[in-house]
């Protein structure tokens, strides 16, 4: 036997004994592809004051599309997972209010062109109280804890006045929610989770729902629709927004 089927041999052994004590764990890797349309307002603020700028009506963002990517290994009733979305706006409008952003003053009317963009980590366990896997449809539902952490910066340019503010933050804000799960088949399960809570005038909702469709035992694909409601309100920027919108990506488990 050669040197390397001595090495390879012993390993599958211990993958397969691994696998065989903890038949309840499970590794699942997403890559996905999420799509959100922003609204809602933004404000930079000195000691508080500042204007609302409305993101539709006077800053006219796009949408944002980027890739999102999760990780999660389930052991028995518990659930651990890391989570990251990547959000950004931008756009050029018109404004239809005057004020003041972060101490500078615009006008009615001046040209303004603005990007928005947050990192959404999301770290999440969850216990399942219910997890019923002796029945033709699996039936999984539990408590979910979170931390979300935000990571913003907002970018305001008064194109008719010639000055540009940009304002950064870093706000982490737990939740506390429910997570469920109904295999249907081996081949196909819906999942629903929802997350909120608030504190220190900060507030985040997060609720999805989705639709998973494996083949194989190993590979799929999923899709599903996403609402985020964040509120940030600190010294120097004030953000109050909803996200909404679908997401598909594909995913590998063992």
């Amino acid at each position: 036997m050669s040197k390397k089927w001595k090495v390879i041999i012993p390993l599958l052994a211990v993958f397969l004994a691994v696998n065989t004590a903890f038949a309840d764990e499970l590794f699942t890797l997403k890559m996905g592809y999420q799509l959100l349309s922003p609204d809602g307002s933004i404000a930079g603020t000195v000691d508080g004051v500042g204007q609302k700028v409305d993101m539709d009506r006077d800053l006219d963002l796009d949408d944002s599309d980027n890739f999102t990517a999760e990780i999660a290994l389930l052991l028995g009733n518990s659930r651990l997972s890391l989570n990251y979305l990547p959000i950004e706006f931008s756009g050029t409008g018109t404004l239809s209010v005057a004020g003041t952003f972060n101490g500078q003053t615009f006008n009615v009317n001046d040209s303004v062109k603005s990007e928005m963009s947050i990192d959404l980590y999301d770290i999440g366990y969850t216990y399942y109280f219910l997890n019923m896997d002796d029945l033709p449809s699996r039936i999984q539902l539990g408590i979910e804890v979170a931390v979300k952490v935000a990571d913003a910066e907002v970018s305001f340019e008064d194109q008719t006045l010639g000055f540009v503010e940009t304002e950064t933050v870093t706000a982490p804000i737990p939740t506390i929610g429910a997570r469920a799960r109904v295999g249907l088949a081996d081949f196909i399960s819906l999942t629903g989770r929802i997350g909120y809570l608030e504190y220190d005038e900060n507030h985040f909702v997060d609720a999805e729902a989705q639709i998973e469709f494996s083949p194989v035992p190993t590979l799929g694909i999923y899709g599903g629709y996403r609402h985020f409601e964040l509120k940030i309100d600190e010294s120097d920027i004030f953000i109050e927004t909803d996200f909404s919108g679908p997401f598909a990506g594909a995913f590998f488990r063992f």
